[in-house]
Protein backbone atom coordinates (compact mmCIF):
# COMPACT_ATOMS: atom_id res chain seq x y z
CA UNK A 1 0.00 0.00 0.00
CA UNK A 2 0.84 3.68 -0.19
CA UNK A 3 1.63 6.48 2.02
CA UNK A 4 -1.06 7.83 4.56
CA UNK A 5 -1.74 10.83 2.35
CA UNK A 6 -2.70 7.97 -0.96
CA UNK A 7 -5.09 6.16 1.26
CA UNK A 8 -7.64 9.64 1.55
CA UNK A 9 -8.30 8.82 -2.12
CA UNK A 10 -11.26 6.55 -3.10
CA UNK A 11 -10.90 4.89 -6.33
CA UNK A 12 -13.10 3.09 -8.59
CA UNK A 13 -11.73 0.68 -11.87
CA UNK A 14 -14.16 0.76 -15.10
CA UNK A 15 -13.68 -2.03 -17.64
CA UNK A 16 -15.26 -2.14 -21.19
CA UNK A 17 -15.72 -5.50 -21.91
CA UNK A 18 -16.89 -6.80 -25.62
CA UNK A 19 -16.84 -10.12 -27.20
CA UNK A 20 -13.46 -11.15 -26.09
CA UNK A 21 -13.35 -13.05 -22.78
CA UNK A 22 -10.04 -13.83 -22.09
CA UNK A 23 -8.34 -10.11 -22.45
CA UNK A 24 -11.03 -9.23 -19.94
CA UNK A 25 -10.05 -11.79 -17.51
CA UNK A 26 -6.12 -10.48 -18.21
CA UNK A 27 -7.55 -6.65 -17.48
CA UNK A 28 -9.37 -7.71 -14.58
CA UNK A 29 -6.50 -10.12 -12.93
CA UNK A 30 -4.33 -7.10 -13.48
CA UNK A 31 -6.44 -4.32 -11.81
CA UNK A 32 -7.05 -6.86 -9.03
CA UNK A 33 -3.79 -7.07 -8.25
CA UNK A 34 -3.20 -3.85 -7.65
CA UNK A 35 -0.89 -2.85 -4.27
CA UNK A 36 -3.51 0.11 -3.69
CA UNK A 37 -6.65 -0.94 -2.75
CA UNK A 38 -10.02 -0.35 -5.38
CA UNK A 39 -12.71 -0.07 -3.85
CA UNK A 40 -15.21 -1.26 -6.75
CA UNK A 41 -14.23 -2.13 -9.79
CA UNK A 42 -17.26 -1.72 -12.52
CA UNK A 43 -17.42 -3.92 -15.80
CA UNK A 44 -19.61 -2.71 -18.86
CA UNK A 45 -20.00 -5.59 -21.00
CA UNK A 46 -20.98 -4.76 -24.58
CA UNK A 47 -21.26 -8.60 -25.53
CA UNK A 48 -23.99 -10.12 -27.32
CA UNK A 49 -23.51 -13.04 -24.38
CA UNK A 50 -21.93 -11.95 -21.14
CA UNK A 51 -18.60 -12.87 -20.76
CA UNK A 52 -17.41 -15.44 -18.95
CA UNK A 53 -15.11 -14.73 -15.89
CA UNK A 54 -12.47 -16.91 -14.03
CA UNK A 55 -13.17 -18.51 -10.88
CA UNK A 56 -11.07 -15.71 -9.02
CA UNK A 57 -12.38 -12.88 -10.72
CA UNK A 58 -15.45 -13.84 -10.23
CA UNK A 59 -15.57 -14.27 -6.53
CA UNK A 60 -13.96 -10.70 -5.89
CA UNK A 61 -17.18 -9.43 -4.22
CA UNK A 62 -15.95 -5.63 -5.67
CA UNK A 63 -17.45 -6.16 -8.93
CA UNK A 64 -20.31 -4.74 -10.51
CA UNK A 65 -20.95 -5.80 -14.14
CA UNK A 66 -23.68 -4.37 -16.32
CA UNK A 67 -24.48 -5.97 -19.32
CA UNK A 68 -25.59 -4.11 -22.63
CA UNK A 69 -26.07 -6.42 -25.16
CA UNK A 70 -27.14 -3.65 -27.52
CA UNK A 71 -23.26 -2.29 -27.22
CA UNK A 72 -23.56 1.35 -26.24
CA UNK A 73 -19.67 1.32 -26.80
CA UNK A 74 -16.42 2.80 -25.01
CA UNK A 75 -18.58 6.50 -24.89
CA UNK A 76 -21.58 4.74 -23.07
CA UNK A 77 -19.88 2.50 -20.59
CA UNK A 78 -17.49 5.76 -19.55
CA UNK A 79 -20.17 7.88 -19.50
CA UNK A 80 -22.48 5.62 -16.97
CA UNK A 81 -19.50 4.71 -15.20
CA UNK A 82 -18.81 8.38 -14.41
CA UNK A 83 -21.82 9.00 -13.52
CA UNK A 84 -22.12 6.51 -11.18
CA UNK A 85 -18.65 6.84 -9.58
CA UNK A 86 -19.73 10.67 -9.05
CA UNK A 87 -23.00 9.34 -7.38
CA UNK A 88 -20.99 7.33 -4.72
CA UNK A 89 -18.53 9.69 -4.27
CA UNK A 90 -15.27 8.20 -5.60
CA UNK A 91 -12.53 10.98 -5.92
CA UNK A 92 -11.35 9.01 -8.62
CA UNK A 93 -12.04 6.18 -11.83
CA UNK A 94 -9.38 4.48 -13.11
CA UNK A 95 -10.83 3.33 -16.87
CA UNK A 96 -9.62 0.79 -19.24
CA UNK A 97 -10.43 -0.88 -22.16
CA UNK A 98 -10.28 -4.89 -21.68
CA UNK A 99 -7.25 -4.64 -23.88
CA UNK A 100 -5.08 -3.22 -21.10
CA UNK A 101 -2.67 -4.65 -18.67
CA UNK A 102 -1.24 -2.58 -16.05
CA UNK A 103 1.83 -3.04 -13.72
CA UNK A 104 0.74 -3.90 -10.18
CA UNK A 105 2.00 -1.06 -8.80
CA UNK A 106 0.62 1.19 -11.70
CA UNK A 107 -2.14 2.95 -9.71
CA UNK A 108 0.10 3.40 -6.26
CA UNK A 109 2.45 4.92 -8.54
CA UNK A 110 -0.21 7.55 -10.29
CA UNK A 111 -1.90 8.72 -6.85
CA UNK A 112 1.87 9.37 -5.30
CA UNK A 113 2.48 11.27 -8.77
CA UNK A 114 -0.83 13.35 -8.50
CA UNK A 115 0.19 13.69 -4.75
CA UNK A 116 3.24 15.47 -5.16
CA UNK A 117 2.09 17.71 -8.00
CA UNK A 118 -1.15 18.63 -7.93
CA UNK A 119 -2.00 22.18 -5.79
CA UNK A 120 -4.54 24.93 -6.03
CA UNK A 121 -2.93 26.30 -8.60
CA UNK A 122 -1.85 23.53 -10.54
CA UNK A 123 -4.91 21.25 -11.02
CA UNK A 124 -4.64 17.49 -12.50
CA UNK A 125 -7.37 16.53 -14.21
CA UNK A 126 -5.89 12.99 -15.53
CA UNK A 127 -3.01 10.95 -14.38
CA UNK A 128 -1.99 8.41 -16.91
CA UNK A 129 0.82 5.83 -17.03
CA UNK A 130 3.29 5.11 -19.69
CA UNK A 131 1.11 3.20 -21.95
CA UNK A 132 3.59 0.13 -24.31
CA UNK A 133 2.25 -1.44 -27.39
CA UNK A 134 2.26 -5.28 -25.82
CA UNK A 135 3.17 -6.42 -28.77
CA UNK A 136 5.63 -4.66 -30.52
CA UNK A 137 7.68 -3.15 -27.11
CA UNK A 138 6.90 0.69 -28.17
CA UNK A 139 5.24 3.32 -26.11
CA UNK A 140 2.20 4.22 -27.26
CA UNK A 141 2.78 8.20 -27.71
CA UNK A 142 0.39 10.46 -26.03
CA UNK A 143 -0.61 13.56 -28.20
CA UNK A 144 -0.75 17.18 -28.18
CA UNK A 145 -3.40 19.47 -30.68
CA UNK A 146 -0.92 21.32 -33.15
CA UNK A 147 -3.58 23.86 -34.22
CA UNK A 148 -4.87 21.65 -36.96
CA UNK A 149 -4.06 18.14 -36.27
CA UNK A 150 -3.27 15.77 -32.82
CA UNK A 151 0.02 14.17 -33.08
CA UNK A 152 2.05 11.69 -30.90
CA UNK A 153 5.10 12.64 -28.86
CA UNK A 154 7.60 11.54 -26.70
CA UNK A 155 8.91 14.24 -24.00
CA UNK A 156 12.64 15.50 -23.91
CA UNK A 157 12.93 13.71 -20.54
CA UNK A 158 11.11 10.93 -19.98
CA UNK A 159 11.76 9.95 -16.59
CA UNK A 160 9.83 12.80 -15.00
CA UNK A 161 5.96 13.29 -15.46
CA UNK A 162 5.01 15.33 -18.64
CA UNK A 163 1.99 17.26 -19.66
CA UNK A 164 -0.08 16.73 -22.92
CA UNK A 165 -3.24 17.23 -24.25
CA UNK A 166 -4.88 13.53 -24.32
CA UNK A 167 -3.24 10.63 -22.74
CA UNK A 168 -4.94 7.10 -24.35
CA UNK A 169 -7.75 6.72 -22.20
CA UNK A 170 -7.22 3.29 -20.88
CA UNK A 171 -5.29 3.44 -17.67
CA UNK A 172 -5.89 6.99 -17.42
CA UNK A 173 -6.83 8.25 -14.12
CA UNK A 174 -9.73 10.75 -13.55
CA UNK A 175 -9.99 12.84 -10.76
CA UNK A 176 -13.96 13.50 -11.14
CA UNK A 177 -14.22 16.94 -9.55
CA UNK A 178 -13.47 17.91 -13.43
CA UNK A 179 -17.01 17.01 -14.04
CA UNK A 180 -19.08 19.47 -12.84
CA UNK A 181 -17.08 21.95 -15.25
CA UNK A 182 -16.11 19.08 -18.43
CA UNK A 183 -18.61 16.46 -19.70
CA UNK A 184 -17.40 12.85 -20.05
CA UNK A 185 -16.70 12.20 -23.43
CA UNK A 186 -19.30 12.26 -26.01
CA UNK A 187 -21.46 9.44 -26.65
CA UNK A 188 -21.56 10.16 -30.44
CA UNK A 189 -17.90 8.86 -30.87
CA UNK A 190 -18.69 5.81 -29.45
CA UNK A 191 -15.32 3.62 -29.70
CA UNK A 192 -12.71 6.07 -31.19
CA UNK A 193 -10.67 9.30 -30.20
CA UNK A 194 -12.66 9.27 -26.96
CA UNK A 195 -9.27 10.42 -25.40
CA UNK A 196 -9.00 13.31 -27.90
CA UNK A 197 -11.69 14.56 -27.40
CA UNK A 198 -11.91 14.11 -23.56
CA UNK A 199 -8.11 15.38 -22.38
CA UNK A 200 -8.36 18.69 -25.18
CA UNK A 201 -11.70 19.67 -23.82
CA UNK A 202 -10.48 19.26 -20.23
CA UNK A 203 -6.87 21.48 -20.76
CA UNK A 204 -9.13 23.87 -22.79
CA UNK A 205 -11.00 23.99 -19.15
CA UNK A 206 -7.99 24.87 -17.65
CA UNK A 207 -6.81 21.45 -15.94
CA UNK A 208 -3.24 19.78 -16.56
CA UNK A 209 -2.72 15.96 -17.64
CA UNK A 210 0.26 14.35 -17.00
CA UNK A 211 1.58 11.06 -17.99
CA UNK A 212 3.71 9.53 -15.23
CA UNK A 213 6.91 7.15 -16.93
CA UNK A 214 7.07 5.14 -14.04
CA UNK A 215 3.85 3.79 -13.79
CA UNK A 216 3.42 1.04 -16.52
CA UNK A 217 0.82 -0.19 -18.61
CA UNK A 218 0.98 -2.91 -21.68
CA UNK A 219 -2.40 -2.43 -24.07
CA UNK A 220 -2.82 -3.90 -27.64
CA UNK A 221 -4.15 -2.42 -30.25
CA UNK A 222 -4.58 -3.09 -34.38
CA UNK A 223 -2.64 -5.98 -35.41
CA UNK A 224 1.15 -4.94 -35.87
CA UNK A 225 2.83 -5.14 -39.27
CA UNK A 226 6.58 -4.39 -39.39
CA UNK A 227 8.37 -3.92 -42.66
CA UNK A 228 11.83 -2.33 -43.68
CA UNK A 229 12.40 1.42 -44.72
CA UNK A 230 15.62 2.29 -46.20
CA UNK A 231 17.14 0.31 -43.41
CA UNK A 232 15.17 1.30 -40.84
CA UNK A 233 12.10 -1.13 -39.15
CA UNK A 234 8.83 0.58 -39.02
CA UNK A 235 5.63 -0.96 -37.06
CA UNK A 236 2.25 -0.13 -38.74
CA UNK A 237 -1.53 -1.25 -37.00
CA UNK A 238 -3.97 -2.75 -39.41
CA UNK A 239 -7.70 -2.94 -38.29
CA UNK A 240 -10.97 -4.63 -39.03
CA UNK A 241 -13.33 -2.79 -41.34
CA UNK A 242 -15.36 -1.42 -38.51
CA UNK A 243 -12.02 0.03 -36.42
CA UNK A 244 -10.95 1.84 -39.84
CA UNK A 245 -14.28 3.54 -40.14
CA UNK A 246 -14.66 5.41 -36.57
CA UNK A 247 -10.53 6.07 -36.89
CA UNK A 248 -10.87 8.10 -40.08
CA UNK A 249 -14.47 9.44 -38.80
CA UNK A 250 -13.87 10.59 -35.60
CA UNK A 251 -10.44 12.24 -35.99
CA UNK A 252 -11.85 14.11 -38.97
CA UNK A 253 -14.59 15.25 -36.87
CA UNK A 254 -12.67 15.85 -33.75
CA UNK A 255 -9.69 17.60 -36.14
CA UNK A 256 -11.96 19.56 -37.71
CA UNK A 257 -13.96 20.87 -34.75
CA UNK A 258 -10.88 21.73 -32.72
CA UNK A 259 -9.22 23.73 -35.83
CA UNK A 260 -9.75 27.80 -36.29
CA UNK A 261 -9.50 30.06 -39.11
CA UNK A 262 -7.36 28.92 -41.96
CA UNK A 263 -5.94 25.99 -39.80
CA UNK A 264 -9.69 24.23 -40.79
CA UNK A 265 -8.31 24.31 -44.35
CA UNK A 266 -4.90 23.11 -43.58
CA UNK A 267 -7.24 20.27 -41.42
CA UNK A 268 -8.86 19.00 -44.43
CA UNK A 269 -5.87 18.75 -46.75
CA UNK A 270 -4.06 16.64 -43.76
CA UNK A 271 -7.11 14.15 -42.99
CA UNK A 272 -7.35 13.93 -47.07
CA UNK A 273 -3.98 13.19 -47.13
CA UNK A 274 -4.53 10.60 -44.21
CA UNK A 275 -7.14 8.73 -46.04
CA UNK A 276 -4.59 8.22 -49.47
CA UNK A 277 -1.70 7.05 -47.09
CA UNK A 278 -4.34 4.99 -45.13
CA UNK A 279 -6.07 3.36 -48.37
CA UNK A 280 -1.94 2.68 -49.63
CA UNK A 281 -1.09 0.86 -46.31
CA UNK A 282 -4.04 -1.37 -46.86
CA UNK A 283 -3.39 -1.94 -50.56
CA UNK A 284 0.35 -3.12 -50.20
CA UNK A 285 0.31 -4.19 -46.33
CA UNK A 286 -3.23 -6.08 -45.50
CA UNK A 287 -4.30 -9.19 -46.40
CA UNK A 288 -7.64 -9.24 -45.69
CA UNK A 289 -10.64 -7.89 -46.97
CA UNK A 290 -8.86 -4.89 -48.42
CA UNK A 291 -12.04 -3.64 -50.16
CA UNK A 292 -14.10 -3.67 -47.12
CA UNK A 293 -11.37 -1.90 -45.32
CA UNK A 294 -10.90 0.55 -48.43
CA UNK A 295 -14.71 1.39 -48.39
CA UNK A 296 -14.63 2.01 -44.26
CA UNK A 297 -12.08 4.40 -44.78
CA UNK A 298 -13.62 6.59 -47.56
CA UNK A 299 -17.21 6.49 -45.82
CA UNK A 300 -15.91 6.94 -42.29
CA UNK A 301 -13.98 10.28 -43.49
CA UNK A 302 -16.93 11.54 -45.54
CA UNK A 303 -19.11 10.96 -42.87
CA UNK A 304 -16.52 12.82 -40.62
CA UNK A 305 -16.53 15.84 -42.63
CA UNK A 306 -20.32 15.75 -42.33
CA UNK A 307 -19.96 16.00 -38.79
CA UNK A 308 -21.76 12.62 -38.87
CA UNK A 309 -21.74 11.09 -35.80
CA UNK A 310 -23.05 7.77 -33.28
CA UNK A 311 -23.21 4.18 -34.03
CA UNK A 312 -23.73 3.69 -37.51
CA UNK A 313 -21.07 1.49 -39.49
Amino acid sequence: MGSDRQTTYTVAAYITAYEDAIALNECLTAIRAQSYLIKKIVIVDNSLRSLELSDANREDDRLLIWHHPENIGIAGGLSLATQWAVQQGYDFLWTFDQDSAPASDCLERLLEAYGEFTTEAYAISMMAPTAIDARTGQIVKPSLFLGDRFRGFLPDNPTVPYECDAPITSGALVWLQTVDRVEPPAIGLFIDGLDLDYGLRLRQAGFHNLVVPGAAMYHRFGVPFQVELLGKKKAFQLYSPLRYYYICRNHTYLELAHSKGWYRFTCALRRAKFLLLTLLKILLLDSNSKSQKAIACIIGTYHGFLGKLGKIW
